[in-house]
């Protein structure tokens, strides 16, 4: 018999805020499923910083930019990046009720360069490899148990632009997903991948990747 204490606490639906850009401070919904994770406030602010500062050395911004958020979950990570004026924003998420939010999400800013793309992640970014429409930057964060970080880093590959950007959410630091790898992953992501930062918030780690110029054709062959 389940003791009263020993119940779980129904998951309550929540939401969270979108920090910057035309959008800032709406609000966007976090469905109550079991293992949603979203990527904090403190962590999303400290990522468009980075892009920020690395983009404005060049003379750009998010303005023009293409942006795939994989495994979007509740997509704080992709709306960021369209209020920031992001010229396109596709997400991929495959659960139903995470889908419905993020639809009624994008109805409710009326937005055009914010599209949803619903079914499996893996499965999706492969077809999507093969349409030859680069993405600028793509916004990994794969639920932690499924291990997927490593295969879908090696899906962006043919995915990102020459000097596309890829950003990692995980358990483990970059160093230490490549050493769970085995040798040909190790191999083909040391190649294609260049570290531009990294930080620690609590126990998640995440990064900031930008495919490697002299690795990119080595990369290609390998795909």
């Amino acid at each position: 018999m389940t003791k009263p204490s020993d119940r779980q606490k129904p998951l309550k639906p929540s939401n969270l805020r979108i920090i910057g850009g035309r959008w800032r401070s709406r609000r966007v919904e976090i469905t109550a499923l079991e293992g949603l994770r979203p990527t904090p406030d403190r962590v999303r602010q400290t990522l468009f910083d980075w892009l920020e500062h690395l983009w404005a050395g060049q003379g750009q911004d998010l303005s023009g930019m293409r942006v795939l958020d994989a495994f979007a979950g509740t997509g704080a990570l992709g709306f960021e990046a369209g209020s920031r004026g992001a010229s396109e924003v596709l997400f991929i998420e495959h659960h139903p009720l995470a889908c419905q939010a993020i639809a009624r999400q994008i109805a409710s800013f009326n937005a055009g360069n914010l599209r949803l793309m619903r079914g499996d992640t893996m499965q999706a970014m492969k077809k999507l490899g093969q349409l030859n429409q680069p993405f600028d930057l793509i916004l990994l964060d794969p639920p932690f148990a499924l291990a997927l970080h490593l295969p879908a880093a090696g899906l962006a590959i043919s995915l990102l632009s020459k000097t596309g950007l890829l950003y990692v959410e995980s358990p483990h630091s970059w160093t230490q997903l490549l050493g769970l790898a085995n040798e040909s992953t190790r191999s083909l992501l040391e190649h294609a991948f260049v570290v531009l930062r990294q930080a620690k918030a609590g126990s998640v780690h995440y990064h900031l990747l930008q495919r490697n110029q002299q690795g990119v054709d080595q990369s290609d062959a390998m795909q």
